[in-house]
């Protein structure tokens, strides 16, 4: 289905409302997740990709919506925008604490620009990039999931748990807007396909880079006292290649998954900080 002819799509009502809180990362250790350094550099890596990544999504979301008849997920996309716009802000501002607990960043991030957003970005079709994008939302909202429901936050330091509670919060509620945006413009699956495999490729590009680069930056700055040695989850339970299996499942939609009783739980532990 080309887009010129868009698809009618049924899109029940979500709760895609952006929330405006701020966070303090005033006396946030270099080992914030569990006293364990893999872990704690693993997430900061991951950040270093979320402020331009979220404007990417915006990006490629936005240049479609014009396309999307549906009075229901046109509100959704402002509320997705919203959401991804305030996720950017609050992870750039970590950066600072990165800086000052003495890593330097500002040489991956221009890589990152430089490859991610003036090279690839550009060389890609406005529908392959939708796809890169429903593709990564599929991830990011595997990764709330996990965080929330086996508790992954509760071993975070509370400065960055806050964070990290807020962003998988909103990461679930918006699962479903951009993968509804594609199957609104553009419904073929092989065009899914492609999305996912560069999205794969990508991904695993920039967090090898930055986790790398970052990982070699601490163990130059040594032991802290809150480093444990232990890593607080079992990464058998990441399951990064299940979330790709079920994402390629003919008749896949993230609807299919239930979250709303882990938001109900997870937004009420929110609330003071709001």
């Amino acid at each position: 289905m080309s887009n010129s002819r868009p698809h009618v799509v049924a899109v029940p009502h979500r709760h895609v409302e952006p929330r405006r809180i701020t966070f303090e990362f005033e006396g946030t250790p270099r080992h914030w997740f569990g006293g364990n350094r893999v872990a704690s550099v693993a997430v900061d890596a991951l950040n270093l990709l979320f402020p331009a990544g979220e404007r990417f999504f915006v990006r490629a979301v936005r240049h479609h919506a014009a396309l999307v008849d549906d009075p229901e997920l046109r509100a959704q996309i402002r509320g997705f925008m919203g959401q991804e716009v305030r996720h950017g802000l609050e992870h750039e501002r970590f950066f600072t604490t990165l800086e000052r607990q003495g890593f330097e960043i500002q040489r991956f991030l221009r890589f990152f620009e430089r490859v991610g957003f003036a090279f690839v970005e550009p060389r890609t079709s406005p529908a392959l990039r939708l796809s890169v994008t429903v593709a990564l939302e599929h991830f990011t909202a595997h990764l709330a999931e996990l965080a929330l429901r086996e508790g992954l936050v509760e071993a975070m330091h509370p400065s960055v748990r806050a964070l990290i509670t807020w962003h998988a919060i909103e990461e679930i509620e918006h699962k479903s807007v951009a993968f509804d945006v594609l199957r609104a413009v553009d419904d073929r699956f092989a065009l899914r396909v492609a999305g996912m495999a560069v999205a794969c490729a990508l991904l695993g590009g920039f967090f090898s880079v930055a986790f790398v680069d970052l990982l070699l930056q601490d163990l130059a700055m040594g032991r802290t006292a809150e480093t444990s040695g232990r890593l607080p989850f079992d990464l058998r339970r990441v399951g990064l290649v299940r979330a790709v299996r079920r994402y390629l499942t003919p008749g896949f939609h993230p609807d299919q998954r239930d979250h709303e009783a882990l938001l109900a739980q997870h937004r009420e532990a929110l609330r003071p900080a709001a």
